[in-house]
């Protein structure tokens, strides 16, 4: 999983940018956590709960995105997709929805997490 951080020269806006199928993560970032630090520590404290075991599962549920964690695994997704297909597709083609569901590894998403707030920090 590879991302990129960006801030906006003209309001100070912080993006975050996550590869091909993880990019639900990159608009996560962006606009559920924000600069949110109060935010961002309480995860880094449920993470290491989890990785821990003392906790088996966490979830937060945001405006667009649900996030949930497990000991081994995070998946976000959009509080919106339980949307019903009333038609067929033909074979071999599927729905784009990657950017709106995705999962990665608790430990990459716990090293991602701590680059935003690095970034965040020091890109004032």
């Amino acid at each position: 999983m590879e991302y990129e951080f960006r801030r906006n020269s003209l309001d100070g806006t912080a993006t975050a940018i996550f590869s091909m199928d993880h990019e639900v993560l990159g608009r996560w970032f962006t606009e559920e956590l924000g600069q949110d630090e109060d935010i961002i520590s309480e995860l880094m404290n449920v993470i290491s709960t989890l990785q821990e075991g003392q906790a088996g599962y966490f979830q937060l549920v945001g405006g667009e995105f649900t996030l949930e964690m497990d000991f081994e695994q995070v998946r976000i997704f959009a509080n919106v997709i339980g949307f019903n297909q009333d038609y067929d597709l033909e074979d071999g083609m599927s729905l784009y929805d990657a950017e709106s569901s995705g999962s990665c590894g608790l430990d990459d998403f716990a090293t991602a997490l701590v680059s935003w707030r690095n970034f965040l920090a020091t890109a004032h």
